[in-house]
């Protein structure tokens, strides 16, 4: 059964204008991507972005943030980890992802970083990690595991990373999140109806109804110039609840088209 609980959009910026627009149309998480180790090396030729966002970038955007949570996404466990946890926390960081969070100790490590002055969500992104997933799920303080498509595509040695939602793992990694009572994210959605991706929008949010999953990133084609935020933003969350309540012989159509569509894109 697809949860109920209400579904979390989350967004990376830097700019304070920008921060401020998304919180007035209703993104419930925004904050920066601080993730530098090793993700220019996994992701090279790939045309991925690296971020160029700052600790000290959530200065300026703690101000402006009336109802959404401040968030960081801070690089994987290293001899750094605990500067890195105690500035974004004195910034005002609320919620805490940690990437390429690969086994139970990791994630038990960030919780004891953290001692319950944030949220801590993890971030996985590797074959391996998901293949420990049952153990992962088992640490106490977590609140979210998300699966992140692009290192994890690489990681399988796949063409895209659409191919990534193209089998049951997606499915089976959502039974055992919610099963441990965890928030489920998954990657990422582009504004509802846009047809013009290797894989239509509208097959990107089915995948959400078919997984239970209920947090998911912003893509970037939501901040272009000319377009109204708040509308895309309410549009994006009617076609999400439109799937929840789709058949399930609706999902697992979508879901066999979006396979069709990932075997044929050499787009990544």
């Amino acid at each position: 059964m697809v949860s109920a609980e209400r579904f979390l959009l989350t967004l990376w910026t830097a700019d304070p204008r920008l921060a401020r627009t998304a919180d007035e149309a209703g993104v419930d998480r925004i904050g920066v991507d601080l993730e530098q180790l090793g993700k220019e090396e996994r992701q090279r030729s790939r045309g991925t972005w690296i971020s160029p966002h700052h600790e000290e970038d959530l200065d300026a955007l703690a101000p402006v943030l009336a109802r959404a949570k401040l968030f960081a996404r801070i690089n994987p466990i290293n001899p750094g980890s605990e500067r890195e946890v105690e500035s974004v926390l004195a910034r005002g960081a609320q919620v805490l992802m940690l990437p390429m969070a690969m086994d139970a100790a990791q994630a038990a490590e960030l919780v004891r970083l953290v001692r319950g002055r944030a949220e801590v969500v993890l971030l996985v992104e590797h074959i391996d990690a998901m293949r420990r997933l049952r153990e992962i799920v088992r640490v106490s303080g977590v609140s979210e595991v998300h699966i992140g498509l692009n290192d994890l595509a690489i990681s399988l040695g796949l063409r895209n990373r659409w191919m990534a939602l193209a089998n049951g793992v997606m499915q089976d990694a959502g039974a055992i999140v919610r099963g441990a009572g965890l928030r489920f994210g998954l990657g990422g959605i582009g504004r509802a109806g846009d047809d013009q991706l290797p894989v239509p929008a509208d097959l990107i949010y089915a995948e959400y109804a078919r997984t239970g999953a209920t947090s998911a990133l912003l893509a970037r084609s939501f901040f272009v110039e000319g377009i109204d935020l708040a509308r895309e933003i309410d549009r994006a969350r009617a076609a999400l609840e439109a799937w929840r309540h789709r058949t399930p012989e609706e999902i697992a159509a979508a879901h066999a088209e979006l396979a069709r569509c990932a075997a044929r894109s050499d787009v990544w």
